[in-house]
């Protein structure tokens, strides 16, 4: 109640002074200047009639501000309700548009200061126009302003983190491919992975919506992957990091983490061949698992012999095929006559494709037939 009375006190002493000063503005427009225009009149400005013409316009605004009282604290009441209701997020975006748009006014200000007549109403205009644009903008995009907030806040809390944890140690992200695939625990087992390994949450979303799928084979590799997670962290003496910032404006979880890589100044680490393209093209560094498992397989040279097990036919007529421990597939000429035996090989050619290497030989029985 204290309040209000206060409100209306203020209310009624700005009309007091308003009033005043159109009243002067009155005389000196009617009676002054503006009817009279004999300048030896002017000394009229010093006499009863310029004063009562001031005390005649305070008593109008007195009563003027009475009036008009209660309906601007109403007024005043309702919009701060309304304000305290909105959202702090839609609050702080519309309060930086409030600002932005007098910061633009209060520019173009020197531009219209010098305007006479009717132009002088033009400030006031330009500044309650550009206020309220900028307060209306401000919360038309308050999502945007907020999305892009929260993600400057989130990564500047993941650098952070991980520079209080790991020091100059660079980090790698991992993707939901190599996390399925199963082998980055074993890489990191040995020793071979250095710094944190970080695991971005829409990562961990993605695997639980797998491991939730309703197909077996995707539940499958969904809960291998969780697994996989629960290997490293528990088991492995490995850094790891749950980064728990997201891009809510991008769908793809591959552009995310790109972006992620970029903003942390990290490494994606995938067997995803399209992933690995796309951080190539967006200048972010790739460990790929595959690139690794094809660099560490071992080298067979024409000439060397080795022993395989021959265990189907091959595509072309009298082919058998066989593998070694690490995957590589073997072509064997002539070698479909031994399927299900071990046999010592004569390797007569090496192949390296985008699927892997194949090496081709041929039974060294048949060499020494020869």
């Amino acid at each position: 109640m204290e309040v209000i009375v206060v409100l209306k006190r203020i209310i009624q002493i700005l009309g007091i002074i308003t009033g005043g000063y159109a009243g002067a503005e009155l005389y000196h427009g009617f009676g002054g200047q503006g009817v009279w225009m004999d300048p030896s009149l002017a000394i009229l400005q010093n006499s009863g009639l310029y004063y009562s013409s001031i005390g005649i316009g305070m008593f109008a605004g007195l009563i003027a501000a009475t009036l008009a009282s209660e309906p601007v604290i109403r007024l005043l009441k309702q919009m701060a309700d309304s304000t305290a209701e909105l959202p702090m997020s839609e609050l702080i975006s519309r309060g930086a548009g409030l600002v932005a748009g007098l910061a633009i006014a209060a520019l173009l200000y020197p531009a219209v200061a010098g305007l006479e007549g009717v132009g002088r109403l033009l400030p006031a205009v330009m500044t309650l126009f550009f206020g309220y644009a900028g307060m209306r903008i401000g919360g038309l995009k308050k999502d945007e302003l907020a999305a892009g907030y929260s993600n400057f806040l989130d990564i500047r809390v993941a650098k952070q983190s991980i520079s209080e944890e790991v020091g100059f140690e660079e980090h790698k992200i991992l993707d939901t491919s190599v996390i399925i695939d199963g082998r980055i625990a074993d890489i990191c087992k040995t020793g071979f992975i250095e710094g944190t390994l970080v695991i971005p949450e829409f990562v961990l979303e993605e695997l639980q919506h797998i491991a939730d799928s309703s197909d077996l084979l995707k539940r499958n590799r969904g809960r291998r992957g969780l697994d996989i997670l629960n290997k490293i962290q528990k088991e492995l003496d490995v850094r790891v990091l749950v980064y728990e910032g997201d891009y809510e404006e991008i769908g793809e979880v591959d552009s995310k983490l790109v972006k992620l890589a970029k903003a942390l100044g990290g490494k994606v680490v995938t067997n995803d061949f399209n992933l690995n393209k796309v951080c190539e093209l967006q200048g972010v560094s790739v460990l790929n698992i595959n690139d690794l498992a094809n660099a560490v397989k071992p080298v067979v040279l024409p000439g060397e012999e080795i022993v395989v097990q021959v265990i189907k036919d091959g595509k072309e007529h009298g082919q058998g095929v066989a593998y070694l421990d690490d995957g590589t597939m073997i072509v064997v000429e002539g070698g479909r006559e031994f399927i299900g035996t071990t046999m010592e090989v004569l390797v007569t050619s090496v192949l390296q494709t985008s699927a892997g290497r194949m090496i081709f030989a041929k039974p060294k029985l048949l060499e020494k037939a020869q």
